[in-house]
């Protein structure tokens, strides 16, 4: 599988040169699957474009407008590849078997269908996918994947026709550990996991969309970014070796994979921390230095004018005596009013694929919680795990109930579940779909994520 990205084929020489990496490629003894996005940035274009026709075109109208613009790229491309004596067949996202929701603009895949593609592969002709878009299941209209939709497009099919790897070719090189326009002495990163690539892309790294990292984390599809303008290597990202391809790749929707609960922490207060970088600076550095391992970290302002803040820290339970021993003896020099300790907390998690992308999820466990009657204190998220800070001693009620919210229960919580709730089904591959019974709990399509 080979992307191809908007800067890649900006103008006729991009073209050529994408062109002439599929030939060598094929040459070398590999099918190639292409996918391509608009041309530079004909997407924005159109954008402006429908703007200047109407402020509020329809999102049905609107996305049927910006899908042309991959058409356009995708029948250059096949000229090139005829050009050099290969056999292209071009391919809309619909005709390649890419099925979505009906959230317009910002669609979700729910299923894939690559006959033709592999009808294509078996006669020895080229495909050439037009990247970003879809079609729904009922009506066929056509849907878009989002912003970064043509990688999206690329690690679904990549999953749904086994390939070995997904090439991702853009203007860069591989992935940094930082932006190289803003730090010179980045250097490029060799190889990555899967999990790291989920928090650079939700951090604000630019090189892949997090829809993609997560779907080729979850059917265990590598991916290789690299430039489309020299022929060095980038960077690999591979999927975590514990992780197992599904073996129908469909749904884009999370997975949650376990739920978990650490009932070893301690919750400290720091009270009145002077509103400045030094003092916070101070603090950590005190903690530090003793060794106490600060696990979440919470800041609020202590008033609306005093210019201090009260900042929350969980630690191991263990480590709760030593960070507060510390830091007393440090109170004059931070500056800080005041110290608590809230005893013992309880933390419960669940861990998966496309926590944070997902607003479904986050409901789902907030929810839940709520109707168990647990007292939350803090909340985290990230892109593998979400996560609340509650009372210790009501972490197994917490833990059990979320079980059974994602249907990674116990047996016995198991028959309980199916007396008490018997409209919440789970599909095959762990995945809950929810019925009407959870009071609404299901996201408005205006509300779900990318």
């Amino acid at each position: 599988m080979q992307k191809f990205g908007g800067s890649s084929l900006a103008d006729p020489s991009g073209i050529l040169r994408a062109a002439q990496r599929i030939a060598k490629t094929r040459e070398n003894g590999y099918q190639v699957v292409a996918v391509v996005s608009a041309m530079g940035d004909t997407t924005d274009e159109l954008y402006d474009l429908a703007a200047d026709v109407s402020p509020r075109p329809r999102p049905s109208d609107l996305d049927a407008l910006l899908s042309t613009g991959e058409l356009v790229s995708s029948a250059l491309l096949a000229i090139a590849l005829a050009d050099l004596g290969q056999a292209p067949v071009t391919f809309t996202g619909s005709m390649a078997g890419l099925i979505t929701d009906d959230v317009h603009g910002k669609a979700q895949i729910t299923d894939v269908r690559p006959d033709r593609i592999r009808t294509c592969l078996a006669r020895g002709e080229v495909p050439i996918v037009a990247g970003f878009q879809g079609r729904t299941k009922k009506g066929k209209k056509i849907t878009t994947l989002g912003r970064g939709g043509s990688d999206l497009t690329a690690v679904a099919l990549a999953a749904a026709l086994g390939a070995g790897i997904c090439e991702i070719y853009t203007d860069v090189d591989g992935v940094y550990t930082a932006d190289p326009r803003i730090v010179p002495r980045a250097r490029k990163i060799g190889v990555l996991s899967s999990e790291v690539m989920l928090e650079f892309a939700a951090s604000g790294c630019k090189v892949l969309h997090l829809r993609c990292v997560e779907y080729a984390r979850r059917f265990g599809i590598p991916i290789h970014v690299r430039s489309s303008f020299v022929p060095e290597l980038g960077t690999l990202i591979l999927p975590g070796l514990d992780r197992h391809p599904f073996r129908k790749p469909v749904k884009e929707q999370p997975v949650v994979t376990g739920v978990g609960g650490v009932n070893s922490a301690a919750k400290v207060i720091v009270i009145g921390v002077p509103d400045t970088p030094d003092s916070m600076a101070r603090l950590f550095q005190v903690l530090s230095h003793s060794g106490v391992n600060v696990q979440t970290i919470v800041q609020n302002a202590a008033d609306s004018g005093s210019r201090r803040s009260d900042v929350a820290l969980i630690v191991p339970a263990t480590q709760a005596a030593p960070a507060l021993a510390v830091l007393d003896a440090a109170q004059g020099t931070i500056g800080f009013q005041g110290l608590q300790h809230d005893g013992e907390v309880g933390r419960v998690s669940i861990t998966g694929v496309g926590m944070r992308s997902s607003p479904d999820v986050f409901c789902t466990f907030l929810w839940t919680l709520s109707e168990a009657g647990i007292d939350l204190d803090l909340v985290e998220i990230s892109e593998t795990y979400v996560a609340a800070i509650t009372r210790s001693e009501r972490l197994e009620d917490a833990e059990r109930a979320v079980r059974l919210a994602f249907g990674v229960a116990r047996a016995a919580e198991e028959t309980a579940r199916s007396r008490s709730r018997p409209d919440k089904h789970l599909d095959v591959d762990g995945d809950v779909r929810w019925g009407h019974g959870l009071r609404g709990l299901t996201a408005s399509p205006a509300s779900r994520g990318r």
